[in-house]
């Protein structure tokens, strides 16, 4: 079996999948977390692998950015290859007073002003939830591993915001200060699961604050990203 952007094979796939947007960050999970990890997909260099992880068949396949990649991507696995479940991990920015970087954020939901859904079904919707139950998960396992957890509402941007001229434009777009993330993928997955009766959730590390302008090292970058990993890892099996 093969779709236009995958061409793995149906059981290659598990039916749960962590989809980090760059292809070489599901290189360093497969690697790094997976046992027996398989390379199944490398049309367009979109890395997809699939191992195991305590015993449980995971796939981790990249989505590339912004909301028409992992659109395209969560589609083709929800819809063709029986794939239940998937966690966005990645990364984000933040403009909220009490979100420092490399906190980790787990999105309640996400509210858009793209008009991915008008183009797809001809309907106009702003903000879409998360999984619950797969949320719940999330934050039993972060608690279990002792990992803090923030949780709520993120904006997904058809934009990169730091490359905004005037970023308190930007802002006021969203007037709603509780949003705790900004990224630009979160909507599309949200979006597709909901259409397809599936579950979909994401976690994203803060690497970038508004309120905190400190310089980070690759080690401490590394292990807020690893702690993201594990938590998406853990509540999945």
């Amino acid at each position: 079996m093969a779709t236009p952007h995958i061409e793995s094979k149906l059981e290659d796939i598990s039916p749960v999948v962590l989809m980090p947007g760059d292809p070489l960050r599901a290189k360093y999970i497969a690697e790094n977390f997976l046992e027996d990890a398989k390379l199944i997909n490398t049309v367009r260099n979109m890395y997809g692998y699939t191992g195991s992880y305590k015993g449980k068949k995971v796939t981790v396949f990249a989505s590339g950015m912004g909301i028409p990649s992992i659109g395209i991507y969560s589609y083709e696995l929800y819809k063709f290859y029986n794939v239940e479940k998937i966690i966005r991990i990645g990364t984000c920015g933040s403009f909220h007073k009490d979100i420092k970087l490399l906190d980790v954020i787990l999105s309640s939901g996400a509210y858009c002003k793209s008009y991915f859904d008008v183009l797809l079904d001809g309907v106009d919707v702003d903000f879409i939830q998360s999984s619950d139950d797969l949320n719940r998960k999330i934050i039993n396992q972060a608690k279990i591993h002792q990992k803090d957890l923030k949780i709520g509402k993120t904006i997904t941007s058809d934009v990169f915001d730091l490359y905004c001229d005037d970023k308190d434009k930007f802002r006021e777009n969203y007037p709603d200060m509780n949003f705790l993330s900004v990224e630009m993928e979160a909507f599309g997955l949200f979006y597709i699961a909901k259409k397809l009766g599936k579950e979909a959730s994401c976690l994203m590390t803060v690497v970038d604050s508004v309120y905190d302008k400190r310089s980070l090292s690759s080690e401490d970058r590394e292990k807020s990203l690893n702690d993201m990993i594990e938590i998406a890892l853990e509540s999945i099996i």
